[in-house]
């Protein structure tokens, strides 16, 4: 077997590996949405937390731009005390603001397209800009039921992302 033969082998194991734990995630957030959310952030909030504490001492290995170590270092383990003291608090909230977000962006390229649609750029692009708005709209002004369909196609993407994924890696 020659080196890229190994290679390609190698990166199609990978990615059967990652298809198989995308649709897994994506699988358990249908199912137990809130368990996985939480589990998920708190391994964010453990991960913050070790990564602050290593920002911080790594200070006395190299003193150049300690204000930004310690800054990052602290906000790190703030942020992760926070997620791990409230893990399921911190899902609710992250998809709270998410929503919001998508929804003021939404709002925004609505807009901006219905600028262009009246500059001259056509009917079409003025009839999408208003469908984004609208959605914005509803993001913004339902942002709980915004949050569940962004859950929920999170969910629906990562299985198919997973299966398109495993079904490549075998082409």
């Amino acid at each position: 077997m020659s080196n890229a033969d190994y290679i390609q082998k190698v990166n199609s194991q990978e990615a059967v590996l990652g298809g198989i734990a995308s649709i897994i995630f994506g699988i358990l957030l249908l199912t137990w949405p809130g368990a996985t959310l939480s589990a998920i952030m708190m391994l964010v909030g453990l991960w913050w937390l070790v990564q602050g504490i290593f920002m911080i001492f790594s200070i006395f290995i190299d003193r150049s731009k300690w204000i930004w170590k310690l800054t990052g270092g602290l906000i790190g383990i703030f942020a992760g005390i926070l997620v791990l003291q409230h893990p399921l608090l911190i899902p609710v909230i992250g998809t709270i603001t998410l929503t919001l977000v998508l929804g003021i962006l939404g709002m925004s390229m609505g807009i901006l397209a219905v600028i262009a649609a009246l500059v001259g750029d056509g009917w079409g692009t003025g009839i999408l800009g208003i469908v984004s708005i609208i959605i914005g709209l509803l993001l913004i002004f339902n942002v709980l039921i915004g949050g569940v369909v962004l859950l929920f196609g999170t969910a629906f993407l990562m299985i198919i992302s997973g299966i398109s994924t495993i079904y490549w890696a075998y082409k």
